[in-house]
């Protein structure tokens, strides 16, 4: 998987660090800003995901799908592109909620650009099955969380 440029940053998700409340489920779950820079030339689309691999799940819990997001360096504007589906039934971010004393979780941000348009609102299997080939490049930042 190519990992060159692309770079995802936040000035409310610190790489490593425990998610601030104010972005988790038993608070206000304010979506947090993020940063892409580095967008490599032939990508058409960003699409964000942030799973949580901790989850007592299957397939971990995915807390947030975005797409349709412009292919260019900076803040991704919270009013820009199309929410998908999180695993909590609903349609864009839903915040951190670990079960209590299941320890600390892992919230992986990703951001994937990639050559071609995704079409819909597509589950985060479904996007990883769909458009895996058109990844031009990845990149992620990851905090935690636990209550």
């Amino acid at each position: 998987m190519p990992v060159a440029n692309l770079r995802l940053t936040s000035p409310d998700v610190r790489d490593g660090e425990r998610i601030g409340d104010v972005y988790a489920g038993q608070h206000a779950a304010s979506e947090p800003e993020l940063v892409v820079d580095g967008v490599p030339d032939g990508a058409v689309e960003l699409a964000i995901v942030c799973h949580d691999p901790d989850a007592p799940m299957p397939h971990g819990f995915t807390h947030w799908t975005w797409y349709g997001l412009d292919a260019s360096d900076g803040p991704v504007p919270a009013s820009a592109g199309r929410p998908g589906p999180n695993d909590d039934g609903g349609m864009g971010y839903v915040g951190p909620f670990p079960p209590p004393g299941h320890g600390t979780h892992r919230y992986y941000f990703w951001v994937y650009a990639l050559s071609r348009a995704v079409e819909g609102e597509p589950s985060r299997g479904e996007f990883l099955d769909r458009y895996a080939d058109a990844v031009v490049e990845q990149a992620r930042l990851v905090g935690t969380f636990s209550r």
